[in-house]
C-alpha cells in the first residue's frame, strides 16, 4: 500500500519532523532521508532502506540506518493511507528512550483530537 505522508504540525504551524530533518547538516545524509520517506509514499512497506516497527497501538516507528546514524521517525496511520509522522529523533542508545516515545503519544493524542 501506498502512503500519503504528511507533518504533524504544532498549534504554531511548525513540523517537528520537518524541522529534525532540516537540522541535519550533512546534506546527502538529509537528501537520502527525503528519498527514503519518497519511496515510503511510493512503495509503502515494500521501499528499500526502511524498517517498520509498531511501538504501541497504533503507533509506529520507522527506523532508517544513513551514513552511519540510526535515525528514528515516529508516526500514526490514519484514515486508510494517511501516514503522519509525529516525532524524529537520533537513537544513540538500544532502546528507544521513553520521553522519545511520549512525546510521539502526546502528538498522537493532540492530532486525534483535533480531528474530532
Amino acid at each position: 500500500m501506498k502512503f500519503i505522508i504528511r507533518y504533524w504540525r504544532n498549534p504554531s504551524g511548525k513540523a517537528p519532523v520537518e524541522v529534525y530533518i532540516d537540522d541535519i547538516d550533512n546534506k546527502e545524509e538529509r537528501a537520502e532521508i527525503l528519498s527514503t520517506l519518497n519511496g515510503i509514499q511510493l512503495y509503502g512497506t515494500d521501499a528499500v532502506g526502511v524498517v517498520f516497527r509498531q511501538i504501541d497501538g497504533k503507533l509506529w516507528e520507522l527506523k532508517l540506518r544513513i551514513y552511519g546514524n540510526q535515525h528514528r521517525i515516529f508516526y500514526v496511520v490514519l484514515r486508510g493511507n494517511e501516514m503522519v509522522l509525529l516525532h524524529a529523533y537520533l537513537k544513540k542508545t538500544p532502546k528507544a528512550p521513553e520521553r522519545e516515545i511520549e512525546v510521539a503519544k502526546l502528538r498522537m493524542k493532540q492530532l486525534k483530537e483535533d480531528r474530532k
